[in-house]
């Protein structure tokens, strides 16, 4: 069985200018500034990723979709619905 800091992700301290008024707020509300800031940031990453993706896959993407405009699915003569 896996231990638990296993599955936990290693956190390494880091420094971040924030506006202090946003902050303040933040603090003055319960919100946990330091897991916002890391989902936001994988919120990020995430939106970069895909972006990357669709760039370097765009060629493919729009070759696959001019051939079915074309000439329709692949096999749709078996499709029952």
């Amino acid at each position: 069985m896996p231990s638990i800091e296993a599955a936990t992700p290693k956190r390494k301290p880091t420094n971040l200018s924030l506006d202090r008024s946003l902050l303040e707020e933040a603090r003055a509300l319960g919100i946990n500034v330091s897991r916002s800031a890391e989902a936001g940031i994988a919120d990020a990453v995430k939106r970069r990723k895909r972006e990357q993706w669709l760039r370097e896959n765009g060629d493919a993407l729009a070759s696959s979709n001019a051939y079915v405009e074309a000439h329709g699915l692949p096999l749709a003569h078996h499709r029952q619905f």
